[in-house]
């Protein structure tokens, strides 16, 4: 078995981090770089980019609302035409730095209130894959795994781009396959071997436990670890080992996308 771990990171703004970035990029094999709307800055990006490049971790986008205040977490009623304009801004920005270290983008992952809506509204989600398209034919697009995110993962199929479908596993579900609020109880697993216990589930049996009880059946290429939760590099540093002791390999998530 083969599974991507990727991490958002890059998340600090100005004088202010947000997680061990540096400690997280031993653990994990793809980084999702916010890309200056709801967090991050250019020298941010550009030290965080230096980062992934020493630690040989693929490098993608991960552009949001712009929303630093909410931390792009809040809905942003904005046109199709008006975010597709964003997400190009964004994608541009990074792969310029990046392209500045030698290195090229692999993949997008919409943060926050984006990715979740792009899920279920379809202007969005075409607004979302046509930038994606035009920033770089070979690009990923990361979707939310299981029955949620079918919509998405059908259309940019169809649009030709390779799609790489996501499990949380410091996060809650709903019996749907969307993600529990934030707020609910169960939404954040801050224990390590809760999520250690999520993932192994999850690659060994296909399914995770919802929070109604109800178990959820999900096929994924890539799991996700936040790199700003307080339990974020205990479960990196446990998950890792656990994964290759139960015979999963790591890859990067470019190399397992279809």
């Amino acid at each position: 078995m083969f599974i991507d771990l990727n991490c958002d990171m890059g998340e600090g703004f100005g004088p202010y981090r947000l997680g061990d970035d540096q400690a997280m990029l031993a653990s994990v094999t793809s980084a999702n770089l916010a890309c200056g709307f709801h967090a991050g800055d250019p020298l941010v990006m550009d030290q965080t980019i230096a980062l992934c490049a020493a630690a040989g971790v693929a490098v993608g986008a991960h552009p949001g609302y712009a929303d630093r205040r909410g931390f792009g977490r809040r809905p942003v009623s904005a046109p199709p035409a008006e975010v597709r304009a964003d997400l190009i801004y964004q994608i541009g920005a990074l792969a310029a730095l990046a392209k500045a270290r030698g290195l090229g983008l692999t993949h997008v992952k919409p943060h926050g209130a984006l990715y979740n809506r792009a899920a279920v509204d379809e202007a969005l989600a075409g607004a979302l894959i046509e930038a994606v398209a035009a920033c770089g034919p070979g690009l990923v697009l990361v979707c939310l795994a299981g029955p949620a995110g079918q919509m998405i993962r059908r259309l940019a199929r169809q649009a030709g781009l390779k799609v790489a479908a996501e499990f949380f596993a410091d996060r809650g579900y709903l019996s749907d396959g969307r993600l529990a609020p934030r707020d609910a109880p169960g939404a954040l697993v801050d224990r390590p071997e809760l999520a250690e216990e999520r993932c192994l589930e999850l690659l060994t049996n296909g399914r995770v436990r919802c929070l109604d009880g109800a178990w959820l059946a999900l096929e994924a290429q890539t799991i996700c670890l936040h790199g700003d939760g307080p339990a974020a590099l205990a479960t990196a540093k446990l998950l890792g080992p656990a994964l290759r002791q139960a015979g999963v390999a790591l890859r990067p998530l470019a190399e397992l996308a279809r």
